[in-house]
């Protein structure tokens, strides 16, 4: 046995004399080739393997780890709404006054005294310096509650969907924000004048105490907020693929129906006016999330929505109601109230 047998490394027996003659065959099969060399493999795809890669950009977390992070985000939301509700403080009367509005006008319009009855010595101090600053702090911070809620699932989600952060934040606080404008204008005031209104001239005469007068607005300002979420929550359901546009199109007509239920619940008032009122709004948001999600669906799919003509159409529809409106003012006498149905003759 040789002493190079055994041995890491050590070339085996003829094997000096076999790399020539590999050589050789190689060069006599590009030869029959005509010189044509193979192509190298193709290099690998950039950033790893796709899905491995999106993985890698999700964070793992234990169970202790995931009550840790709520917690945290919880805090931050609460330091988010008291230093929120403290500078409100500073503006508590000047925020009464706005919340009494609603009040004051549907009384005057009924003919009433426009003043609330202080039932309980400690309410005013618990509303105006306690109670009204934290709702105005809630819709204050909604942005800042928002991004801590969006921190908290992010890690759950692939690299791809975080960048809907500043989308999901600035729509959901908006819309939020909008809701609450509806019911402060629209649904809280035409409900007030409905429901102080129902025992006009039978020997009734409404006093409305602060304290019960507070509880309804606030019950319908974070209701209607709340609702007005609906196309960001339809939205999320196509992004997590628990929903598509399809089938909340094909099912729409069970969502209309609890969108009426919804509204009789949170609706002030019992008549179908003011049912309505709410109701229409919230299917319109309903068709709104569906929209979004198929933007969504066609973002995946490397389609483009038709912007150009939709916008061109709409251009020609508002020019045509505008050539209406005018024909009407100018030819027939109707003039724009403030007020529904918003033209007179």
């Amino acid at each position: 046995m040789s002493s190079l047998e055994g041995q890491p490394g050590a070339a085996a027996p003829g094997a000096g004399r076999l790399l020539p003659t590999a050589a050789g065959a190689l060069e006599k099969v590009r030869q029959r080739l005509g010189g044509a060399q193979v192509p190298p493999p193709p290099p690998p795809p950039p950033g790893g393997g796709g899905d491995d890669d999106e993985e890698e950009g999700m964070l793992r977390m234990s169970f202790m780890e995931h009550l840790e992070e709520l917690r945290s985000r919880i805090l931050k939301m609460i330091a988010g709404v008291i230093v929120a509700a403290l500078v409100s403080m500073a503006f508590s009367q000047q925020l009464w006054a706005i919340v009494c509005q609603p009040a004051a006008a549907a009384l005057k319009a009924l003919g009433y005294k426009p003043t609330l009855a202080l039932i309980n010595p400690m309410d005013g101090f618990n509303i105006i310096w306690f109670k009204l600053p934290i709702l105005c702090a809630i819709f204050i911070s909604s942005p800042w509650i928002l991004y801590q809620i969006w921190a908290f699932i992010s890690p759950g989600l692939y690299r791809r969907e975080r960048r809907w952060a500043a989308p999901f934040i600035l729509c959901s606080a908006g819309l939020f924000i909008i809701g609450g404008l509806f019911a402060y204008f629209v649904v809280f005031r035409y409900g007030l004048t409905f429901l102080l209104g129902i025992g006009q001239h039978n020997y009734v005469e409404p006093t409305v105490s602060m304290d019960y007068y507070f509880d309804l607005f606030v019950n319908v300002m974070l209701g209607v907020g709340i609702v007005f979420e609906m196309p960001v929550l339809l939205f999320f359901l196509t992004l997590l693929r628990l929903a598509s546009p399809v089938f909340l199109l094909r099912h729409s007509r069970y969502a209309i129906l609890a969108i009426f239920i919804i509204a009789a619940v949170v609706t002030p008032t019992p008549d179908v006016f003011n049912l309505m009122l709410f109701a229409t709004p919230m299917c319109l948001l309903f068709y709104v999330g569906i929209f979004a999600g198929y933007l969504l669906v066609l973002h995946r799919e490397n389609r483009k929505f038709p912007w150009t003509m939709v916008i061109c159409i709409s251009l020609g529809v508002l020019l045509l109601l505008g050539a209406v409106l005018y024909l009407a003012i100018t030819k027939y006498g109707y003039h724009v109230v403030p007020k529904w149905p918003f033209l007179m003759h």
